[in-house]
């Protein structure tokens, strides 16, 4: 019996699925509910987010940040401030293009995967309202039914992407003929790399100076 040759899609969150930055927006929705009072907050995150941009983030010391004002929350608090804020401030971002491919594409029962360099309970909570059960992102520690900075395992940036990729496909009773990767960032040049075919959406000038060098796919999505 012949089986029909089965692709992945996998998909950048950030400025790719979403029109912003979801960690953004998270932490913009923490300052007016008032769980963060600390001054300058969202200017430091722009700065450091500025910094993600160029690729020249210091994954650990943004944790470090911008987890602190969660440290006295429980997980169950965190989640459903999480749940609110994807419900009344992400999701109305969405670009309308990635809402009719993942319609498309769970409609022809295709697999799809978001990795996203976000933390876990941001990108599960985007990818289970979005459509996209198969959800990546960096996993933190819990440490007495509270959130740390604290990174398990490998984080899902920059090469990182690539391992926890590889890691996930091995996991998966599925085998897929062939990955297609949509992405923004230049943080995800390794993942371009490793993906069979690739969609840049709106990149970032640093990408698309390293598209002239691939037979990538450029999208205007907005």
């Amino acid at each position: 019996m012949l089986t029909m040759p089965k692709p992945l899609y996998v998909f950048d969150m950030d400025e790719t699925l979403i029109g912003a930055d979801c960690s953004m927006v998270w932490n913009e929705f923490l300052v007016e509910k008032g769980v963060v009072s600390q001054p300058g907050f969202l200017k430091e995150d722009k700065r450091l987010m500025a910094l993600y941009s160029q690729g020249k983030m210091d994954m650990e010391e943004y944790l470090d940040f911008t987890m602190s004002p969660l440290a006295q929350l429980s997980t169950d608090e965190v989640e459903k401030l999480v749940k609110e804020c994807v419900e009344t401030r992400i999701l109305e971002k969405q670009f309308a293009q990635s809402k009719s491919l993942i319609s498309t594409l769970s409609r022809d029962n295709i697999d799809m995967l978001i990795i996203s360099a976000s933390v876990s309970f941001l990108v599960e909570a985007v990818g289970s309202q979005i459509g996209i059960s198969n959800a990546l992102g960096i996993d933190l520690q819990i440490n007495e039914n509270r959130y740390t900075s604290e990174i398990i395992g490998v984080p899902s940036y920059r090469e990182g992407k690539v391992i926890r990729l590889k890691d996930w496909l091995a996991s998966q009773p599925s085998t897929y003929s062939c990955i297609h990767f949509y992405t923004d960032s230049i943080n995800d040049l390794p993942l371009c790399k490793f993906a069979d075919h690739v969609y840049l959406v709106n990149p970032c000038q640093q990408l698309s100076e390293q598209a002239k060098y691939h037979n990538w796919t450029r999208l205007k999505w907005g």
